[in-house]
């Protein structure tokens, strides 16, 4: 019954930037985690990104320092800042948020990093 809608995903040079959004169609105040996944073409999906209800973020290594995951809560919108982004850094992203005991995911956004 919720839906999350993920945007902000395209082609970019190596050392680029992108931010990509997942906007909830409710509110996500009461949300009790959120988070950010990829999954490249024949790999398993990882997580990248996560953030609690308190605002305790965590990062996979290889994104640590470099993504960013934060909320709006006004715009009941969870962002993924990307920064230096790398050709491994190419997948399909997709948001996950954690509410009243469900897991609702976005439909995926794809990230392609080339030169």
């Amino acid at each position: 019954q919720v839906q999350l809608v993920e945007s902000g995903g395209g082609l970019v040079q190596p050392g680029g930037s992108l931010r990509l959004s997942c906007a909830a169609s409710g509110s996500i105040v009461r949300a009790n985690a959120m988070g950010w996944y990829r999954q490249a073409p024949g790999k398993q999906r990882e997580l990248v990104a996560h953030m609690t209800s308190g605002g305790l973020t965590n990062y996979a290594d290889s994104v640590k320092g470099r993504f960013t995951i934060s909320r709006d809560n006004a715009k009941n919108t969870v962002y993924l800042q990307m920064n230096s982004l790398k050709p491994e850094d190419t997948a399909a992203y997709y948001c996950q948020i954690l509410l009243l005991g469900m897991v609702y995911w976005g439909q995926g956004t794809q990230v392609t990093v080339s030169s």
